[in-house]
């Protein structure tokens, strides 16, 4: 059921997003979509509606979409159990193919396609035409011994020419996170990976990571543990202190590269927040955990 608002109420939340209106008006925004904020229907039709909200208001918003829960069904189905090593997913040869099926040609056009329902304009790229990719050295282990994880990459540099195009005809691009090496492999790039790469590129405003969990939280069992802001230089310890582990660990260094490059600032949010990006970008308070230099 719907919050019901005084007018008063209505009229004081309108008036306290305007400053941040002003403010960001014709600046980029990157947001990385991920975890179950995409399974439930309710919480990416409200997702979406604030991507769309962003662009009427004269914001540049910029999809990079995961597809994390997707690709391991699928990778299942097809008799592959799924392997994360430093949080990264093991990719061979069959499962670097469904990586980029499941995402260029489900969950990209059923974004761009929810968009356009909620009155805005979307297309949608495969970031096989954005990231220029090199493959990623085998990972060292908590053992000590290395393990190959395969067809999996990084972006060493980015075609934004046509995320440009569409930025300045007031449309909203929508990619998908893998890229290709010069000779044409694809390789699969976690998501939080290549928004950041992204966000650097563009030199974004910010860098938004909208995913299963609130942002960084001191005890996860405890809900008000979350850690309103933290600085590039605490992460470290963050991480040795196993505060931050496992897929969270490649999303704050990610982050930070991307701040050290020129991103203004980034924010870690929970998807299960109904209108999350609003309510971080428009208020004073904002709900996530916001990463700075």
């Amino acid at each position: 059921m719907a919050t019901k608002l005084t007018p008063a109420a209505r009229t004081e939340s309108l008036i306290e997003a305007l400053p941040f209106i002003q403010q960001f008006r014709g600046q980029t925004f990157v947001i990385k979509y991920g975890g179950s904020a995409m399974e439930d229907e309710q919480q990416v039709e409200r997702l979406l509606r604030d991507v769309v909200f962003l662009e009427a208001v004269g914001i540049n918003p910029v999809i990079v979409h995961g597809g994390g829960k997707a690709i391991s069904a699928k990778m299942r189905a097809a008799g592959i159990t799924p392997r994360f090593v430093n949080g990264l997913r093991v990719t061979d040869e069959v499962s670097v193919r469904i990586v980029q099926e499941t995402l260029d040609d489900e969950i990209n056009p059923a974004i761009v396609a929810s968009i356009h329902e909620h009155g805005g304009k979307a297309v949608g790229l495969s970031g096989r035409t954005v990231f220029v990719s090199r493959k990623l050295p085998p990972q060292r282990v908590e053992d000590g011994t290395e393990a190959d994880i395969g067809f999996v990459g990084e972006a060493v540099a980015v075609n934004d020419a046509a995320v440009l195009d569409a930025v300045k005809r007031e449309i909203v691009p929508v990619i998908s996170p893998i890229g290709a090496t010069a000779d044409g492999q694809v390789l699969n790039i976690n998501a939080d990976v290549a928004a950041a790469a992204l966000a650097a590129g563009l030199k974004a405003q910010k860098l938004i990571f909208v995913s299963d969990v609130p942002g960084i939280m001191r005890n996860p069992a405890q809900k008000d543990s979350l850690i309103p802001s933290v600085t590039a230089e605490q992460i470290a310890g963050l991480i040795r202190e196993k505060v931050i582990d496992g897929g969270m660990i490649p999303k704050v260094e990610s982050a930070v590269r991307a701040l050290e490059k020129g991103v203004g600032k980034i924010h870690l949010v929970g998807g299960q927040v109904p209108h999350c990006l609003l309510l971080e970008i428009f208020t004073n308070s904002g709900i996530g955990t916001e990463i700075t230099l």
